[in-house]
């Protein structure tokens, strides 16, 4: 972030929170784009997981198909360095492109292969 042109705007912290809560921050907040994390349920295959959800241009009423998840962000899964450098590349990319979703594809490692 400190060599991007990229700044952090509010960090707001939700209990129970649900991933569209953060359509409705970032619509509140007139951000262009939100980034939520959220530590997965207990019940699952790992407690200890956490996953990140991006959306451009949020606002209430979106659906899963208009975010990027990373997931399986724990010890034994993605690494947070890892998690980190593929958040930083899909949100260069959904501000030069203006979407995310199922539109904006995570081609990192196709590029690193060239």
């Amino acid at each position: 972030l400190q060599d991007s042109e990229l700044t952090l705007s509010t960090v707001s912290l939700v209990q129970q929170g649900r991933v569209a809560i953060g359509d409705e921050i970032g619509f509140a907040l007139k951000a262009k784009l939100v980034v939520v994390l959220i530590g997965e349920r207990p019940g699952l295959s790992a407690v200890n997981s956490m996953g990140i959800y991006m959306t451009f241009m949020p606002r209430v009423g979106l659906t899963d198909e208009s975010r990027n998840c990373i997931s399986n962000i724990r010890p034994g899964g993605m690494s947070y360095p890892q998690a980190a450098d593929k958040l930083f590349y899909l949100i260069t990319e959904s501000f030069r492109r203006k979407l995310s979703g199922v539109n904006l594809k995570d081609d990192a490692s196709n590029k690193l292969l060239d």
